[in-house]
């Protein structure tokens, strides 16, 4: 992407998102790591399910039999975490975009960049995942999902692409003219 007409706040901002994604990428990364020192053999990914809703084969949508981390009050708190982690994100989106569709990539850059960091970090830190088959949980918002690891990295690496380009895009493509 060229940089002719692309304003040097915008890449300051775009900057900032990145900035912001790659921090909270390692933010995450490290909550893992304690959580997973914490719980040591019972974080259990592959546990029996009481309902899949919905299997489109690089991500389930499940009701696990138990909780994925145990402890119902630690599955609370994480589920709560989970939901400021997306109020932290938007409210950078707020911040970084300039009109609605502008703060949406900014919402999406922020929240890939999060994504594919979270992924590196948490392999520096603890040798995981071994590969791209390895199988994560996602998210626990509004239920469980489960996939491997290629399906966010995959994902998010596209959703980077294009929601970057939007949010860079010359000022001249924002805006329709009359």
């Amino acid at each position: 992407m060229g940089t002719a007409g692309i304003s040097r706040a915008r890449w300051v901002r775009y900057g900032a998102v990145v900035a912001f994604g790659i921090g909270f990428g390692y933010v995450e990364a490290a909550v893992v790591h304690y959580l997973r020192l914490v719980l040591g053999p019972q974080l259990d990914y592959d546990a029996p399910v009481r309902r899949v809703y919905l299997d489109l084969g690089v991500i389930r949508f499940v009701d696990p039999v138990q909780p994925m981390l145990v402890d119902p009050d630690l599955a609370r708190a994480e589920t709560v975490r989970e939901a400021a982690t997306i109020l932290m994100l938007a409210a950078v989106a707020v911040l970084a975009g300039r009109g609605f569709w502008h703060g949406v990539a900014a919402f999406f850059i922020a929240f890939t960049v999060w994504d594919l960091t979270y992924y590196l970090f948490l392999r520096v830190l603890t040798g995981w995942p071994t590969s791209l088959a390895d199988t994560d949980v996602f998210f626990l918002i509004p239920v469980t999902w489960l996939g491997p690891v290629a399906t966010p990295v995959v994902a998010s690496a596209v959703v980077l692409a294009v929601s970057s380009w939007w949010y860079l895009r010359p000022a001249q493509w924002a805006r329709p003219t009359s």
